[in-house]
Order: C-alpha cells, then structure tokens, then sequence
C-alpha cells in the first residue's frame, strides 16, 4: 500500500459518511444512497444515504435558528473560527489531498493546487469581518441623520460543482459564514466527500456553532429545485454549467420566495498568440492552461486563436509540449491528465472528437481513449462555424484556428455566448492591455495560462458566464446587503 493510500485511509476513518445538520451528522432519510467511487478504477470510496426533502427543511431550519447568535459574535471570535478550519485542512493535508485525488480525478499538481487555494480562501474570508463597512450619509431633512449598515443575508444556501469541488464550495461558505451568514451546502454528486463533508468536518472540529454550517448529499432530482425554491435561503450561490445555472436563477428570481443569486458557469477561453508572442512560452502556457485536470475547468484554454504568420510554427511547438505530458492514474505523481469524472462526461468529449473529425477539423495530434482515461487531442484549421469553436469542451481535447489579424483575433475571441477568462500572448506588454480591454470577459491575462484565481482579486464572467464576482471586497459585496437606518434626532414640521 502506498503512502498516499495509506494517508487516504487514514483519513477516512475520521470523515463520517452522512449528512452534516445542526451540528450533528445524521443519516439521510431519502430511499436512495449514494456511492462514491475513484473514477480512474471504480474503487468505492463511501456510501451515503442520500438527503430527503425532509432533511433540506430540516437543515434550513438550522440554519435559520443558529445565524443571529453566530452574527453576533465579534469579529475576532468569527475570524478565529475561519482560520482554526484553515488549520485543521493544513494540519491534515496529506490525507486531503489523497482524498482530493481519489474522488474527483485530481493529478497531484492540481490536487495541490486546489487544497492550497482552498485554505488561502478561508484565510483570506477570516480577514472580512472586520472590512465590512458601513456609512454615514447627510440628510436633506434637518435634524436627520442617515447610516446605511451592511448585514449579513442570513441564510446562503450554496451548490458547488465536482470540478474543484473543495475550493468552489470554500469559495462561497467561507466568505458567507465569516460575515455572519449561515450556510446550506449542496455537493454534486460525484464528489460529496471533498465538495461538502470535509468542511463541514473541518468547520465543526474549528468550533462553529451548530447549524451555522449544514452539508446534504443528494440528487438533484429528488431536492434540486425544492433546493433552491425553499423560502429560507435568501441568496442562491451556484457554480456550474450555464444551462443548470439559467434554471436555478429562474427559479430564484421568479419563484414565490424571491432571492438573490451569484452564477459562475461555464467559459469558452480563447487563448491568443499575436504574431510577435514568445511561440516558446506561448506554447508550454497552453498546454498548462488546456490540459490541466484533463480540461475540466470553467477556465480552461477552449480555443486557440493564433496569428497567420506564426500559426504553423505555433502548432508545432505547441504539439512538441503536449507530447511530453503523462496521462492516466491521477495517483501517479508523472501524470498531468488523469480521468474524466464519469461515464457521462466521458461521452460528450468522445462525442467532440469524433464530430471535430466529420467536420473537417485537421487532427495534428490523435489520442487514445483508455477506460475513461482520454490522452490530449489536438484539432488544427477549426473555424468559428465548427463545433470544437462553439461549445465548452470540458476534456483534453482542444481546436486552434487561424487569424488573419490581430483585429481578426479579436473577433473570434469575442465570438461566443460565454465571457469568463482568456489570455493573450505578446511581446508588446500596452498592446496586449489593449487587446485585452477589447475582450468581453470578466478576466483576460497578458502572458499567462487563462486558469487563474487569487482569493483577493474578483472572479466572474460576462455574458451566458455568470452574475456577480467571487473573492475579496467583491465577495464582500454579494454575501452582504445594505440596510438604511434614517435617525430623526429633532422633530419634524409636519404638514398638518
């Protein structure tokens, strides 16, 4: 048994297997369970009775009851909570990260990625609430005063995906709980254990009060929508795919309980080489940026867009990095690419390939497809009518098209329905900020790989890819709200 194996075990021992509901963890009371597996070889990981519509009542209910207590605790009591469930994730780091691997498919340099991201969320969370500001504004009425407060929401309920299940759920939970908020967490259901019960077990051995945080595993067709629907929550934070994120704001906004919702979805990333990049950098920086957890990433490069007079010295530098990645067991350190995450997945991205080949895309490199392990594959000549254009990829497989010029580039950048991150390579640092603003995205980087997230720097997307921003002062901004307390200190001339 290896290190790593062993590290997992160990850890497992020590995560319950149910749901997370007022402070207790209790057996779900739907009729089906839930098993979770390694998706490289099916191996079960744990078995968990799923959440019943009862457990959901049951869990907002605590969450209701327990928030005004946790408000009123002082900022450095809330603080100390955050940092000591950051503690907690460093102090058992290996078996995390083990786990981490395990159940969501992770290489090891993603898996370290995410789990460091994932305790510098909640570090940078436990610095809010002493950053929540108020103001005090003047009135035209004399003898008036105005302050506008900012409070917490109160309930947040929050529905994370299994991509980067432990940082995208942290990413809401931390900075909602550190400013008063409680919290009802919703993993997908590939990777509940990482997704949800390993904060909820993290925040419980930290000292958060019971029922401030309450974890449920279920499908979503048995909760999803009475989820979201549900009177209590009073903001609906989800991070998923556009089409389930169109539906989940649909329900909240127009639903009988109205709500507010913060939506990250999904991304088609360009990439741009402008015919004066460093090819070399270029190069290495999209083979990070593609295939980094096999493509499964909202900020995933999904388009290459390179300038004609470097376009096939592009290419053959580029497929010269691929080659040298190592693909299969995510439990084996070589490797870059491991499994998709499941079987349906594994169908959309075979389906793109094998459509990338019937529409004339030039296959400059042709994978394999062993169990759902899926080498690179790389489509030269795609053009913006072509599938491999148009839709988020989510696999290890990308298209590169051509651009006759820099103002070309920029079209076929902004040709798509999604707006999340991209990237452009140029020697000419203004030129590249100015391609750059020309982008309609909520994050372009110069010289870099287009996944990128600093826990103090805001994260969205425009268009079909989102509302609202993540992070720092922004993150601030979305699990708060402003309260207008007007103070009359002398009396009124009233008109009768």
């Amino acid at each position: 048994m290896t290190v790593q194996s062993t590290a997992k075990l160990r850890f497992l021992e020590q995560l319950p297997a149910t749901l997370f509901i007022g402070g207790q963890w209790v057996e779900g009371r739907s009729d089906a369970t839930l098993r979770t597996t390694n998706p490289f070889d099916d191996s079960l990981l744990a078995e968990i009775r799923q959440a019943s519509t009862e457990d959901v009542d049951a869990a907002y209910q605590a969450a209701a009851t327990s928030q005004p207590g946790w408000a009123s605790f002082s900022p450095a009591k809330r603080s100390k909570v955050l940092n000591q469930a950051a503690d907690y994730l460093q102090g058992n780091f290996d078996g995390i990260l083990a786990l981490l691997i395990a159940e969501s498919g992770s290489t090891h340099l993603k898996a370290n990625i995410e789990l460091g991201g994932t305790i510098a969320a909640i570090r940078e969370a436990a610095t809010f609430p002493t950053r929540v500001h108020g103001k005090i504004l003047p009135s035209n009425a004399e003898g008036k005063e105005n302050r506008v407060y900012r409070e917490p929401v109160g309930v947040v309920a929050v529905i994370s995906p299994w991509n980067f299940p432990m940082l995208l759920s942290a990413r809401s939970v931390a900075p909602a709980l550190a400013l008063g908020n409680a919290v009802v967490l919703k993993p997908a259901s590939d990777t509940p254990l990482v997704g949800a019960l390993v904060l909820a077990k993290a925040f419980a051995e930290a000292g958060l009060p019971e029922g401030v945080l309450n974890a449920l595993v279920g499908s979503g067709s048995e909760i999803g929508d009475y989820f979201v629907a549900h009177q209590t929550p009073s903001l609906v934070s989800f991070t998923g795919s556009t089409p389930v994120g169109k539906n989940v704001g649909k329900i909240a906004v127009s639903g009988e309980h109205m709500k507010r919702v913060a939506l990250e979805l999904g991304g088609n990333a360009p990439f741009v080489v402008l015919e004066d990049a460093d090819l070399e950098e270029a190069a290495k920086a999209a083979t990070l940026g593609k295939f980094l957890h096999q493509g499964q990433i909202c900020m995933a490069i999904n388009r290459i867009i390179v300038q004609a007079p470097v376009y096939e010295e592009f290419i053959e530098k580029f497929i010269e990095q691929v080659n040298k990645l190592g693909y299969g067991d995510a439990a084996d350190p070589a490797n870059l690419v491991g499994p998709i995450i499941n079987d349906t997945q594994l169908e959309s991205v075979s389906t793109k390939i094998k459509t990338a080949r019937s529409q004339g895309a030039r296959e400059v490199l042709a994978g394999s497809i062993n169990g759902r392990v899926v080498s690179p594959h790389v489509f030269a000549d795609v053009t913006s009518q072509m599938e491999l254009f148009r839709e988020e990829i989510f696999g290890p497989v990308v298209g590169i098209a051509k651009a006759e010029s820099q103002a070309h580039a920029l079209e076929l950048a902004n040709d798509t329905e999604f707006g999340l991150s991209s990237a452009v390579f140029t020697q000419n640092l203004e030129k590249g900020v100015a391609f750059a603003r020309g982008i309609k995205a909520g994050m372009t980087h110069i010289n870099d790989i287009t996944v990128n997230d600093e826990p103090h720097v805001m994260f969205g997307g425009e268009k079909n890819s989102g509302l609202g921003r993540f992070n720092g002062e922004w993150a601030i901004e979305e699990f708060t709200t402003d309260h207008w307390i007007g103070v009359q200190s002398t009396k009124k001339q009233y008109p009768f």
